[in-house]
């Protein structure tokens, strides 16, 4: 019996969905020694499920140690952000695993959370890999019925992309007053014209004739960037969809600085050696802005925090220009020169999947068939 343990759990699923397997670890918090160790076959499931089965059993296992503090050690950000409380917790199958793990918690004196990387997690990896390794061997037939099933047009046919893709459909957001007269917008907060909004109801009227946007009475997740055109396109689409809108910071636009509102003309006169250098190279930044090589890094960031969230799911993503194209640019693969090369109208869908293998595909660019 020892009052501090620390716990390493991990999870994992070969197709997300795919064979699955959890381990979990229990070591003493003074010596380091172990004091349980536990994995098991979970068959066809998804990462998330598998990250917490293994997060029940390490708290069960720890319980079972007689343990009055618990150190929390995973590294799967969703789980620690989400049993933190700073997260939360949609999906459905994630949320009978959550209120086990949080009543399994409440029986001790004190549980932390923290984020550590894989490396630092090896042995809770070790032991959902053997787990999966047996899941694998019992499940192959399961899994290839699963691959059987997916739809024929997937991309994944022939692309040989593994999983459950994150879909992810851009909107662009209407038409301000800022863009009728083709300035820079960028961080300025401004709101949709009277056209705008109405181009924003017919985006929103597209994708509530979309497939697989509602299921079971539940709206796909809309996530906007946090300024008024964005979110007032985005609620067009939740009202259609009956859904609601979230907000995250790295789907914003550009900041462009001090050259905010002003034109492109007006620009090119104010610094034309510095705007010749911003129009062919992605690392340079207008005066007091942001380069497109930092938007890339932040909305970079931002897919993966919204895969975490909603891997396997469709998502609306409701942004701005500058972000889409990056979004785009890393479905594609495709170096920096796509930002200048690649148009995108107001109120335009666009659709890019996430495979958790790594792959992806962009499914369709630019449509504004909507709008006609």
């Amino acid at each position: 019996m020892t009052d501090r343990v620390i716990v390493e759990a991990d999870g994992g699923s070969r197709g997300n969905p795919g064979p699955a397997g959890y381990g979990a670890v229990v070591k003493d918090a003074a010596t380091g020694d172990v004091l349980a160790e536990r994995r098991e076959s979970l068959g066809i499931a998804t990462n998330n499920v598998a990250e917490y089965s293994g997060l029940v059993a390490a708290l069960e296992a720890a319980a079972d140690a007689g343990a009055s503090t618990v150190d929390v050690r995973m590294d799967s950000k969703l789980v620690v952000e989400q049993m933190s409380g700073r997260w939360k917790i949609k999906h459905a199958a994630l949320q009978p695993l959550a209120a086990r793990a949080r009543e399994l918690a409440a029986g001790f004196d004190r549980v932390t959370y923290q984020w550590i990387p894989r490396a630092e997690n090896s042995h809770a990896d070790r032991l959902a890999n053997e787990a999966m390794d047996a899941a694998a061997g019992k499940q192959v037939k399961a899994a290839k019925a699963v691959v059987k099933e997916t739809d024929r047009s997937s991309p994944a046919r022939w692309t040989g992309a593994s999983g459950t893709p994150t879909k992810l459909l851009l909107l662009r957001h209407g038409q301000t007053a800022m863009s009728i007269d083709r300035r820079y917008s960028g961080r300025g907060d401004v709101p949709l014209t009277d056209h705008g909004q109405a181009q924003a109801a017919a985006a929103a009227k597209r994708l509530a004739g979309m497939p697989g946007l509602v299921v079971d009475g539940e709206a796909a997740p809309i996530v906007a960037s946090p300024l008024t055109r964005t979110k007032q396109t985005a609620q067009a689409v939740a009202d259609a969809l009956g859904g609601r809108v979230e907000t995250h910071p790295g789907l914003i636009e550009t900041d462009f600085g001090e050259w905010e509102g002003l034109t492109f003309a007006e620009a090119k006169e104010r610094d034309p050696d510095l705007h010749r250098q911003w129009l062919g190279d992605t690392s340079v930044p207008p005066p007091d802005g942001e380069s497109f090589d930092v938007v890339h890094r932040r909305v970079r960031k931002a897919r993966d925090e919204l895969i975490a969230e909603y891997g396997g799911r469709t998502i609306v993503v409701v942004s701005h220009v500058t972000p889409i194209k990056a979004l785009l640019r890393m479905g594609l693969d495709a170096g920096p020169s796509l930002l200048f090369r690649l148009h995108l109208d107001l109120a335009s869908l666009s659709i890019a999947e996430f495979y958790p293998d790594g792959n992806a595909s962009v499914r369709l660019v630019n449509d504004i068939s909507h709008l006609s």
